[in-house]
Order: C-alpha cells, then structure tokens, then sequence
C-alpha cells in the first residue's frame, strides 16, 4: 500500500465572517396556522428558514414554560400563531393565548428579553401569503434587534 503525502497550498484562503442567522421559534395551531404555513410552502411562496415550526394543537393549550425554554436554548424570537378571534375550533383558545402571550412578555423584559422577540399572531388554514409575510417581517426585526444574549445565573444554566 502506498500512501502519498497531500499538497498544502501556500497561499491562505480569505474566509468570510459567518453572517448572523436569527433562531426563530414558531408554535402554530394545528387547525389553522399549521395549515396557513402548509399552504405557503406547497404554493412556493418564500418564507424565512429561520423558522422552526412546533405545530400544538392549540394556542390556548400552550405551556408558557416551553416558550421560556425556547428563549433558554438560543431561540432569537418566537412566534405564537393561532386561529382568529372566535374562530378557535376549542372556543376560547386564542383568548387564552392572548393573555398568555401578554404575561410572557411583561415577565421576559424583567429578564431582558424585548417584548418583539415574543409575538402573537392571527393565521387562518387559507392565509399563506399572510404568514409568509409574518415569518420574514419576524426575521428583519430579530436582524435589527441583534442576537439575544441572556445571561443566566449560574443555577439556571442549560445542561449540555
């Protein structure tokens, strides 16, 4: 067996700075907001891949602690997105989520999370467009406000 030695070249190659991408996560309603995204993607219409969708069955049912937890593992912002007002195919559910959401972002600015990196919206089962439009306005705020650098005490740290 012969083995050969490889070439290194002499000339160093420039290598670009990684560009920030934001971490984007998207808890949706499986009866209209899951769909509305669906339906962006099978009609091709570009949306951020910064995205990550967590489809629940309702808004309303969402456990603010895995919002937190999201923020805790490095997500830039979160997007939580039901069906309209009085749509809600468990009644109530997005009135639970309005007032969920409201809380969460009054409790995550007291740890230094802007109340933008948190948002709720309205995405029916025929709105793709509509949350094509959401998920790319969420990613231009995030690349205005910059990463999220949260600083936890060193009880809270996350376990790798």
């Amino acid at each position: 067996m012969e083995v050969t030695a490889m070439q290194t070249s002499t000339t160093s190659a420039v290598v670009a700075p990684e560009v920030w991408q934001p971490r984007i996560v998207a808890f949706l309603c499986n009866w209209c907001s899951y769909t509305g995204a669906d339906l962006a993607g099978i009609s091709r219409i570009p949306w951020s891949p910064a995205v990550r969708i967590v489809r629940v069955m309702c808004t309303g049912r969402l456990d603010p602690t895995f919002v937190v937890k999201a923020f805790r593992l490095g997500a830039d912002g979160v997007i939580v997105s039901g069906c309209h007002p009085g749509d809600c195919h468990y009644q109530k559910g997005n009135y639970k989520a309005l007032r969920r959401v409201r809380l969460l972002q009054r409790l995550l600015a007291g740890f230094g999370v802007e109340p933008e990196r948190l948002r709720l919206v309205w995405v029916s089962a025929s709105e793709g467009q509509k949350w094509a439009g959401i998920a790319n306005e969420m990613e231009a705020a995030l690349r205005e406000l910059g990463p999220l650098r949260l600083e936890l005490p060193p009880t809270l740290e996350v376990p790798s």
